[in-house]
């Protein structure tokens, strides 16, 4: 029997030998994670696109601006007025609905975006047969905090939406058929890769800008370093707003922050203007949205470039306006 017991040193190096098997493991499975973060990160950093296609999906009027009390309700009556939300969204199809969600604040500090207002139109998607909803925002402050205060994420999630946070390394470079200040920019993969895109920006004052708007909201989907965007700002915003393409715009205005924006925060700066305006055109749904909170909107350094360009359509009084009252 004595010949098949291990002596104490055998038993020593058996343990060993165990310990090092399990280091030398640990150590390779790390060393595999982080070569595949280093590829996803190069490939991400490698990648280019040349944006969304565009799809110029006509709506029956230029612009619909809903009154009312109720913003969730507001919304479904102007997208039914705009030709429903099946003329945007077809069955199967991934869908992004890209609110503001860059602040901790709550909704009566209007210095995101309405939460029921995306509630709507993520219940609307779905009707119209979307497969899949995604909601998200490259956020200033904390995400998590931005996402839970704001109300979006729960809203969004009680309709089946796709909640979730820009990931650092699902970027592609943004590349263009002409010269930009945002070529070579990270843009968020998830932001270009779908089939409907519908942009939610809050109407709110700016301190750069002097509103922020649709085209401003688009700074969401971009990485890098936020304030590099600010140098040239009206340029870049148009060229990003070119290169998404968002085949929905709805402005929520049922509450401004009319002061100290974009971040906000004092109720004594917030009006209640309940209002709701949805149109197809960035450009003049910017503009509009600039005369109803009595602005000039070549003041904004976007809506003049646009304006510059001939982006878009930028006279209001030849547009075919659908006014409703919910």
């Amino acid at each position: 029997m004595k010949e098949f017991l291990l002596s104490d040193e055998s038993v020593f190096e058996s343990r060993v030998s165990r310990r090092s098997f399990l280091k030398y493991l640990v150590s390779g499975m790390a060393a595999l994670a982080l070569s595949q973060k280093i590829s996803r990160f190069a490939f991400a950093k490698s990648a280019a696109s040349e944006g969304r296609k565009k799809r110029n999906i006509k709506g029956d009027h230029d612009i619909i601006e809903a009154s009312g009390d109720d913003p969730y309700q507001m919304t479904v009556e102007a997208v039914k007025a705009m030709g429903g939300m099946e003329r945007f969204v077809k069955k199967g199809s991934t869908v992004v609905v890209k609110p503001n969600i860059a602040w901790d604040r709550n909704e009566k500090q209007a210095a995101t975006t309405n939460p029921w207002v995306v509630a709507a139109l993520i219940e609307l998607c779905y009707q119209a047969g979307a497969g899949r909803v995604n909601v998200f925002d490259n956020t200033c402050n904390t995400a998590s905090r931005c996402y839970q205060n704001s109300g979006i994420q729960k809203a969004a999630e009680a309709k089946g939406a796709k909640v979730y946070f820009v990931d650092d390394w699902n970027f592609v470079k943004a590349k263009f058929a002409y010269e930009s200040p945002m070529d070579g920019w990270p843009v968020f993969r998830d932001a270009i890769e779908c089939d409907t895109f519908i942009n939610v920006p809050i109407l709110k004052h700016h301190g750069l800008t002097g509103l922020t708007l649709s085209m401003k909201n688009l700074m969401g989907v971009c990485g890098g370093v936020r304030g590099m965007m600010h140098q040239d700002i009206g340029r870049k915003l148009v060229d990003i707003t070119d290169f998404i393409s968002p085949d929905l715009t709805v402005i929520d205005s049922y509450r401004m922050l009319n002061r100290h924006g974009p971040q906000g925060g004092n109720l004594d700066d917030v009006l209640e203007m309940k209002k709701l305006i949805v149109a197809t055109d960035p450009t003049l749904a910017d503009i509009y949205a600039c005369q109803l909170a009595g602005r000039d909107p070549r003041s904004v350094p976007n809506i003049a470039e646009a304006i510059r360009r001939g982006f878009g359509k930028s006279d209001v009084a030849s547009a075919d306006i659908k006014k409703i009252k919910v």
